[in-house]
Protein backbone atom coordinates (compact mmCIF):
# COMPACT_ATOMS: atom_id res chain seq x y z
CA UNK A 1 0.00 0.00 0.00
CA UNK A 2 1.68 3.33 -1.06
CA UNK A 3 2.35 5.89 1.88
CA UNK A 4 -0.11 8.63 2.50
CA UNK A 5 0.76 11.98 3.36
CA UNK A 6 0.83 11.93 7.47
CA UNK A 7 2.55 8.36 7.03
CA UNK A 8 5.50 10.24 5.29
CA UNK A 9 5.10 13.13 7.21
CA UNK A 10 5.57 10.91 10.58
CA UNK A 11 8.54 9.41 9.08
CA UNK A 12 10.08 12.41 7.97
CA UNK A 13 9.97 13.76 11.94
CA UNK A 14 11.01 10.65 13.37
CA UNK A 15 14.27 10.52 10.85
CA UNK A 16 15.37 13.88 11.78
CA UNK A 17 15.10 13.02 15.35
CA UNK A 18 16.58 10.30 15.46
CA UNK A 19 19.21 12.24 13.30
CA UNK A 20 19.93 14.91 16.30
CA UNK A 21 19.99 12.37 18.58
CA UNK A 22 16.45 12.28 19.90
CA UNK A 23 16.63 16.08 20.62
CA UNK A 24 14.94 18.84 18.69
CA UNK A 25 16.22 22.67 19.01
CA UNK A 26 13.35 25.26 20.25
CA UNK A 27 12.65 26.77 16.66
CA UNK A 28 12.28 23.66 15.00
CA UNK A 29 10.28 22.24 17.77
CA UNK A 30 7.27 24.49 17.11
CA UNK A 31 7.50 23.56 13.52
CA UNK A 32 7.29 19.97 14.41
CA UNK A 33 4.62 20.34 17.13
CA UNK A 34 2.55 21.80 13.88
CA UNK A 35 3.09 19.34 12.23
CA UNK A 36 2.32 16.53 14.48
CA UNK A 37 -0.81 18.80 15.44
CA UNK A 38 -1.70 18.01 11.76
CA UNK A 39 -0.71 14.54 11.97
CA UNK A 40 -3.36 13.94 14.76
CA UNK A 41 -6.46 15.76 12.57
CA UNK A 42 -5.83 18.53 15.18
CA UNK A 43 -6.56 16.52 18.47
CA UNK A 44 -5.50 18.62 21.38
CA UNK A 45 -3.00 16.10 23.38
CA UNK A 46 -4.12 16.35 26.85
CA UNK A 47 -1.31 17.97 29.43
CA UNK A 48 -0.47 15.33 32.72
CA UNK A 49 -2.69 16.35 35.55
CA UNK A 50 0.32 17.49 37.69
CA UNK A 51 1.06 20.37 34.58
CA UNK A 52 -2.56 21.48 34.76
CA UNK A 53 -2.24 21.90 38.44
CA UNK A 54 0.55 24.14 38.40
CA UNK A 55 -1.76 26.56 35.94
CA UNK A 56 -3.57 29.39 37.86
CA UNK A 57 -6.95 28.86 38.56
CA UNK A 58 -9.52 31.71 37.99
CA UNK A 59 -11.46 33.20 40.54
CA UNK A 60 -14.69 35.14 40.08
CA UNK A 61 -15.93 37.94 42.78
CA UNK A 62 -18.64 40.68 41.60
CA UNK A 63 -18.45 44.67 42.59
CA UNK A 64 -21.58 46.20 43.37
CA UNK A 65 -21.83 49.92 43.67
CA UNK A 66 -24.48 52.85 43.15
CA UNK A 67 -21.77 55.42 41.68
CA UNK A 68 -20.15 55.02 38.31
CA UNK A 69 -16.29 53.98 37.58
CA UNK A 70 -14.76 57.35 36.56
CA UNK A 71 -14.97 59.48 39.96
CA UNK A 72 -14.69 56.34 42.18
CA UNK A 73 -11.18 55.05 39.86
CA UNK A 74 -9.03 56.09 42.97
CA UNK A 75 -10.59 53.77 45.21
CA UNK A 76 -10.60 51.17 43.19
CA UNK A 77 -7.17 51.14 42.65
CA UNK A 78 -6.49 51.14 46.40
CA UNK A 79 -9.13 47.89 46.62
CA UNK A 80 -7.17 45.91 43.74
CA UNK A 81 -3.84 46.95 45.49
CA UNK A 82 -5.70 45.48 48.66
CA UNK A 83 -6.52 42.34 46.38
CA UNK A 84 -2.73 41.97 45.69
CA UNK A 85 -1.50 42.05 49.24
CA UNK A 86 -3.55 38.41 49.48
CA UNK A 87 -1.89 37.58 46.16
CA UNK A 88 -4.69 38.15 44.13
CA UNK A 89 -4.34 40.23 40.59
CA UNK A 90 -7.15 41.06 38.28
CA UNK A 91 -6.84 39.57 34.51
CA UNK A 92 -3.93 36.95 35.86
CA UNK A 93 -5.73 34.73 38.35
CA UNK A 94 -9.25 36.81 39.34
CA UNK A 95 -11.84 37.80 37.38
CA UNK A 96 -13.94 41.04 38.79
CA UNK A 97 -17.19 41.75 37.24
CA UNK A 98 -18.30 45.39 37.74
CA UNK A 99 -21.93 46.86 38.05
CA UNK A 100 -22.87 50.16 38.27
CA UNK A 101 -25.76 51.89 39.20
CA UNK A 102 -24.52 55.24 37.74
CA UNK A 103 -26.42 57.77 40.40
CA UNK A 104 -29.40 55.43 39.76
CA UNK A 105 -30.33 53.47 42.94
CA UNK A 106 -33.46 52.12 41.68
CA UNK A 107 -31.01 49.74 39.44
CA UNK A 108 -29.30 48.52 42.49
CA UNK A 109 -31.41 45.48 43.21
CA UNK A 110 -31.43 43.66 39.73
CA UNK A 111 -27.24 44.26 39.19
CA UNK A 112 -26.83 42.64 42.88
CA UNK A 113 -29.28 39.51 41.61
CA UNK A 114 -27.02 39.47 38.49
CA UNK A 115 -24.06 38.53 40.68
CA UNK A 116 -25.59 36.40 42.09
CA UNK A 117 -27.20 34.41 39.09
CA UNK A 118 -23.75 34.51 38.35
CA UNK A 119 -22.52 32.57 41.18
CA UNK A 120 -19.60 35.21 41.64
CA UNK A 121 -17.58 33.92 45.04
CA UNK A 122 -17.67 36.82 47.11
CA UNK A 123 -19.21 40.19 46.68
CA UNK A 124 -17.73 43.55 47.12
CA UNK A 125 -20.37 46.24 47.94
CA UNK A 126 -19.98 50.20 48.25
CA UNK A 127 -21.13 53.25 47.27
CA UNK A 128 -24.58 53.04 48.89
CA UNK A 129 -25.07 49.14 48.09
CA UNK A 130 -24.53 46.92 51.04
CA UNK A 131 -27.47 46.65 51.98
CA UNK A 132 -28.98 45.76 48.66
CA UNK A 133 -26.39 43.41 48.40
CA UNK A 134 -27.20 41.48 51.72
CA UNK A 135 -31.04 41.59 50.38
CA UNK A 136 -29.69 39.82 47.37
CA UNK A 137 -28.09 36.75 48.94
CA UNK A 138 -27.58 34.92 52.46
CA UNK A 139 -24.89 32.64 51.16
CA UNK A 140 -22.60 34.30 49.40
CA UNK A 141 -20.00 36.43 51.02
CA UNK A 142 -20.35 39.95 50.78
CA UNK A 143 -17.50 42.73 52.07
CA UNK A 144 -18.33 46.17 52.15
CA UNK A 145 -17.42 49.76 52.70
CA UNK A 146 -19.68 51.71 54.26
CA UNK A 147 -21.06 54.22 57.10
CA UNK A 148 -23.72 55.10 59.42
CA UNK A 149 -25.45 52.57 62.57
CA UNK A 150 -24.66 49.73 60.65
CA UNK A 151 -25.94 47.74 63.42
CA UNK A 152 -29.37 49.23 63.79
CA UNK A 153 -29.95 49.19 59.85
CA UNK A 154 -29.37 45.19 60.11
CA UNK A 155 -26.46 45.19 58.10
CA UNK A 156 -24.39 43.52 60.67
CA UNK A 157 -24.71 41.83 64.43
CA UNK A 158 -22.40 43.65 65.94
CA UNK A 159 -18.62 44.67 64.73
CA UNK A 160 -16.53 42.35 66.54
CA UNK A 161 -19.09 39.40 65.29
CA UNK A 162 -20.71 40.33 62.10
CA UNK A 163 -22.08 37.06 62.02
CA UNK A 164 -23.52 35.97 58.72
CA UNK A 165 -22.27 36.21 55.05
CA UNK A 166 -21.40 40.36 55.46
CA UNK A 167 -18.48 41.74 57.20
CA UNK A 168 -16.04 44.72 55.81
CA UNK A 169 -14.94 48.38 56.82
CA UNK A 170 -16.76 51.09 58.41
CA UNK A 171 -15.77 54.24 57.84
CA UNK A 172 -16.82 57.16 60.88
CA UNK A 173 -18.91 59.66 59.58
CA UNK A 174 -21.42 61.04 61.35
CA UNK A 175 -19.51 60.59 64.46
CA UNK A 176 -17.27 63.53 62.89
CA UNK A 177 -19.20 66.15 62.04
CA UNK A 178 -19.37 67.98 65.04
CA UNK A 179 -15.35 68.19 65.21
CA UNK A 180 -15.72 69.43 61.37
CA UNK A 181 -17.65 71.98 62.52
CA UNK A 182 -15.62 72.90 64.71
CA UNK A 183 -12.54 73.27 62.81
CA UNK A 184 -14.71 75.22 60.08
CA UNK A 185 -15.88 77.83 63.01
CA UNK A 186 -11.97 78.20 63.82
CA UNK A 187 -11.23 79.36 60.19
CA UNK A 188 -14.26 81.50 60.28
CA UNK A 189 -15.07 82.88 64.15
CA UNK A 190 -17.03 85.75 62.99
CA UNK A 191 -19.40 83.28 61.16
CA UNK A 192 -23.03 82.70 62.93
CA UNK A 193 -25.08 81.52 60.14
CA UNK A 194 -23.13 77.82 58.66
CA UNK A 195 -25.43 75.86 55.96
CA UNK A 196 -25.01 72.39 55.91
CA UNK A 197 -25.82 69.69 52.53
CA UNK A 198 -27.31 66.89 53.18
CA UNK A 199 -28.84 64.25 50.91
CA UNK A 200 -31.94 63.82 52.90
CA UNK A 201 -32.92 64.98 55.95
CA UNK A 202 -30.65 62.72 58.28
CA UNK A 203 -31.63 61.49 61.69
CA UNK A 204 -28.06 62.79 62.71
CA UNK A 205 -29.35 66.37 61.86
CA UNK A 206 -30.95 67.15 65.46
CA UNK A 207 -27.79 66.31 66.96
CA UNK A 208 -25.67 68.35 64.93
CA UNK A 209 -27.90 71.13 65.17
CA UNK A 210 -27.51 71.14 69.24
CA UNK A 211 -23.50 71.00 68.73
CA UNK A 212 -23.74 73.96 66.16
CA UNK A 213 -26.02 75.86 69.10
CA UNK A 214 -23.74 75.29 71.66
CA UNK A 215 -20.38 76.92 69.66
CA UNK A 216 -23.10 79.90 69.45
CA UNK A 217 -24.19 79.10 65.29
CA UNK A 218 -26.98 78.99 64.08
CA UNK A 219 -27.05 75.31 61.53
CA UNK A 220 -29.18 75.57 58.21
CA UNK A 221 -30.29 72.55 56.65
CA UNK A 222 -29.73 72.21 52.40
CA UNK A 223 -31.49 69.14 51.30
CA UNK A 224 -30.50 67.58 47.53
CA UNK A 225 -31.33 64.54 46.07
CA UNK A 226 -29.85 64.23 42.75
CA UNK A 227 -27.13 66.32 41.14
CA UNK A 228 -29.65 68.85 39.93
CA UNK A 229 -30.05 70.15 43.37
CA UNK A 230 -27.05 71.00 43.86
CA UNK A 231 -26.83 74.43 41.43
CA UNK A 232 -30.63 75.61 43.72
CA UNK A 233 -28.93 74.38 47.15
CA UNK A 234 -25.93 77.17 46.55
CA UNK A 235 -27.47 79.59 45.17
CA UNK A 236 -29.96 79.19 48.79
CA UNK A 237 -27.10 80.17 50.53
CA UNK A 238 -26.95 83.99 50.38
CA UNK A 239 -30.67 83.87 51.17
CA UNK A 240 -29.59 82.10 54.38
CA UNK A 241 -27.00 84.63 55.12
CA UNK A 242 -24.54 81.17 55.15
CA UNK A 243 -20.78 82.61 56.12
CA UNK A 244 -19.35 78.75 55.42
CA UNK A 245 -20.71 75.43 54.33
CA UNK A 246 -20.24 71.47 55.87
CA UNK A 247 -20.56 68.99 53.22
CA UNK A 248 -22.49 66.03 54.65
CA UNK A 249 -21.19 62.46 53.56
CA UNK A 250 -22.63 60.35 50.66
CA UNK A 251 -21.75 58.26 47.62
CA UNK A 252 -23.44 61.50 45.37
CA UNK A 253 -21.49 64.32 46.69
CA UNK A 254 -18.57 61.63 46.54
CA UNK A 255 -18.42 60.89 42.71
CA UNK A 256 -19.36 64.96 42.19
CA UNK A 257 -17.18 66.41 44.12
CA UNK A 258 -15.35 68.06 41.57
CA UNK A 259 -19.08 69.73 40.69
CA UNK A 260 -19.36 71.06 44.37
CA UNK A 261 -15.61 72.27 45.12
CA UNK A 262 -15.99 73.88 41.95
CA UNK A 263 -19.78 75.66 43.21
CA UNK A 264 -18.16 76.40 46.61
CA UNK A 265 -15.29 78.35 44.75
CA UNK A 266 -18.21 80.23 42.66
CA UNK A 267 -19.92 81.54 45.58
CA UNK A 268 -16.50 82.07 47.90
CA UNK A 269 -17.86 80.10 50.64
CA UNK A 270 -15.64 78.41 52.85
CA UNK A 271 -16.72 74.78 53.20
CA UNK A 272 -15.48 71.69 55.06
CA UNK A 273 -15.70 68.00 53.75
CA UNK A 274 -15.11 64.44 54.52
CA UNK A 275 -12.41 63.22 52.53
CA UNK A 276 -9.13 64.37 51.57
CA UNK A 277 -10.06 63.84 47.47
CA UNK A 278 -12.18 67.25 48.21
CA UNK A 279 -9.49 69.26 48.90
CA UNK A 280 -7.04 67.98 46.26
CA UNK A 281 -9.85 68.83 43.97
CA UNK A 282 -9.86 72.49 45.12
CA UNK A 283 -11.56 71.98 48.54
CA UNK A 284 -10.84 74.28 51.55
CA UNK A 285 -10.50 71.37 54.48
CA UNK A 286 -11.52 67.95 54.92
CA UNK A 287 -11.41 65.61 58.32
CA UNK A 288 -11.94 61.97 58.29
CA UNK A 289 -10.60 58.43 57.69
CA UNK A 290 -8.74 57.47 54.58
CA UNK A 291 -11.02 56.15 51.78
CA UNK A 292 -8.14 54.73 49.77
CA UNK A 293 -7.18 52.72 53.47
CA UNK A 294 -10.32 51.93 53.61
CA UNK A 295 -10.97 50.10 49.51
CA UNK A 296 -7.57 49.01 50.47
CA UNK A 297 -8.80 46.62 53.36
CA UNK A 298 -11.39 45.80 51.79
CA UNK A 299 -9.68 44.20 48.82
CA UNK A 300 -7.68 42.60 52.00
CA UNK A 301 -10.70 41.05 53.28
CA UNK A 302 -12.13 40.18 50.08
CA UNK A 303 -8.96 37.88 49.45
CA UNK A 304 -8.70 36.47 53.10
CA UNK A 305 -12.59 35.04 51.77
CA UNK A 306 -11.17 33.77 49.07
CA UNK A 307 -8.62 31.47 50.52
CA UNK A 308 -11.07 30.40 53.01
CA UNK A 309 -11.92 32.87 55.74
CA UNK A 310 -15.82 33.19 56.92
CA UNK A 311 -16.86 36.72 56.93
CA UNK A 312 -18.62 36.00 60.47
CA UNK A 313 -15.20 35.57 61.41
CA UNK A 314 -13.80 38.70 60.43
CA UNK A 315 -14.79 41.80 62.65
CA UNK A 316 -15.74 44.97 61.15
CA UNK A 317 -12.68 46.90 60.66
CA UNK A 318 -12.45 50.60 61.46
CA UNK A 319 -10.26 53.33 61.31
CA UNK A 320 -8.19 54.59 63.98
CA UNK A 321 -6.55 57.69 62.40
CA UNK A 322 -8.30 60.58 60.92
CA UNK A 323 -6.68 63.57 59.27
CA UNK A 324 -7.40 67.09 58.45
CA UNK A 325 -6.53 68.36 55.45
CA UNK A 326 -6.04 71.91 54.45
CA UNK A 327 -5.65 73.55 50.60
CA UNK A 328 -3.47 76.46 50.97
CA UNK A 329 -4.16 78.19 47.52
CA UNK A 330 -8.17 77.89 48.61
CA UNK A 331 -7.74 79.28 51.81
CA UNK A 332 -5.34 82.41 50.13
CA UNK A 333 -8.53 82.67 47.06
CA UNK A 334 -10.99 83.11 50.10
CA UNK A 335 -8.97 85.17 52.28
CA UNK A 336 -8.48 83.60 55.01
CA UNK A 337 -4.86 82.50 57.30
CA UNK A 338 -4.71 79.24 58.94
CA UNK A 339 -5.68 79.28 62.61
CA UNK A 340 -2.43 78.67 64.79
CA UNK A 341 -4.54 76.09 66.80
CA UNK A 342 -5.21 74.19 63.86
CA UNK A 343 -2.52 71.86 63.04
CA UNK A 344 -2.93 70.41 59.82
CA UNK A 345 -1.89 66.75 58.82
CA UNK A 346 -1.29 67.65 55.47
CA UNK A 347 -1.44 71.27 53.82
CA UNK A 348 -1.92 70.85 49.70
CA UNK A 349 -0.67 74.30 47.63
Amino acid sequence: MRPTLKDETGAKLFRSTQARGGRLMTSQFLYRRRELIALFGGTTIGWPPAARAQQKAMRTIGSLSGVSPESYAPFFAAFRLGLSDTGYTEGSNLVIEYRWAQDHPDRLPALAEDLVARNVEVIFASGGSPQVAKNATATIPIVFVAAGDLVAAGLVASFSRPGGNVTGVNIFTTELIPKRLQILHQFVPGVTTIAMLVPRAESFIAAVTDAAAKMGLQLRILETRTERDFAPAFAKLAQLRAGALLVSTDPLFTEHRDELVALAARYAIPASYAWREFVVAGGLISYGASLAGAWRQAGIYVGRILKGDKPADLPVEQPTKFELVINLNTAKALDLTIPPSILADEVIE
